[in-house]
């Protein structure tokens, strides 16, 4: 088996365990180091197709739910089809290493926000959800990444994310991108994913989630800075190993951010007033 064949099984079944802990991540890892080997052109369409099972069978589970939450989200999903399209013709038309560049560049903004623990769930998806769909829309089409802007704003994801992926499928098959490079990168990602999401579903349960979100995303900011350098210096943008200043300085906010959070953490939590009234008087 090729080298780059096993890499991106260990890629992906780590992703997939991120995935089974979260709801989301899979792509989010996936795609930055798998771009240190591939272009988003091969790599998409696959992620993609696999997407568009994995996020049907997980709105059938979750069918439940539909009912109460479809008419609060139809304007994101409108809003997803101009944002397809334009990230489509973006996909087919930008040359692979500006958009590789450009892939890490918008990741790594919406995942240092997860790191930093900042969430603000929209209250009201119809005052924003046209420009929130256009704008998703074309960062999945582009990076087949979505986990991280809907885990800072939204909370009913299951539509969108079907929506999303099939979306992309069929605007990649207008434009022609599938091809058999790509076609061969399901078999390989597949397995992983299948025995990777219930050793993530199961390690979730052994440590607090919090925890585990804040672990993952400062990997994965580190894992996207690396590229940002990489490809600055491929192109040429930052000679040498001065690329790589990026990236130390992704590691030390991230390092700040991880300070502040298991310094938060570490402190014990305050006994209410009553409850220390309490264990006062048992004690006289």
């Amino acid at each position: 088996m090729p080298d780059n064949a096993l890499y991106l099984i260990a890629i992906t079944l780590f992703a997939a365990i991120v995935n089974g802990g979260l709801g989301y991540g899979f792509s989010s890892i996936t795609v930055p180091l798998a771009l240190l080997f591939l272009t988003n052109r091969v790599l998409n369409p696959a992620l993609v197709l696999i997407e568009v099972a994995l996020n049907a069978y997980v709105l059938f589970v979750n069918r439940d739910a539909i009912p109460s939450v479809w008419r609060r989200v139809m304007p994101i999903v409108i809003g997803l089809v101009p944002g397809v399209i334009l990230g489509t013709l973006i996909i087919s038309r930008v040359s692979p290493q500006w958009l590789k560049l450009g892939t890490y560049i918008l990741l790594l903004p919406v995942i240092l926000i997860q790191a930093a623990g900042f969430r603000r769930p929209i209250q009201s998806e119809k005052a924003i959800g046209l420009p929130f769909g256009l704008g998703l829309g074309v960062l999945y089409s582009v990076t087949t990444i979505s986990g991280p802007p809907l885990a800072v704003l939204l909370n009913n994801q299951g539509i969108i994310r079907l929506a999303e992926s099939s979306f992309t499928a069929v605007a990649y098959l207008y434009v022609g991108i599938y091809t058999m490079q790509s076609m061969v990168l399901i078999p390989q990602i597949l397995p992983s994913v299948l025995i990777g999401v219930p050793i993530g579903a199961w390690l979730i349960r052994q440590m607090p989630a919090e925890t585990f979100r804040r672990l993952c995303m400062s990997f994965d900011a580190w894992v996207v800075a690396f590229g940002v350098s990489t490809v600055l210096r491929d192109l040429q943008i930052v000679e040498g190993p001065k690329a790589f200043l990026f990236l130390a300085l992704v590691i030390v906010i991230d390092g700040w951010l991880l300070y502040r959070f298991f310094s938060a953490h570490s402190k014990p939590e305050p006994i209410p007033a009553v409850a220390a009234s309490a264990k006062a008087g048992r004690a006289s």
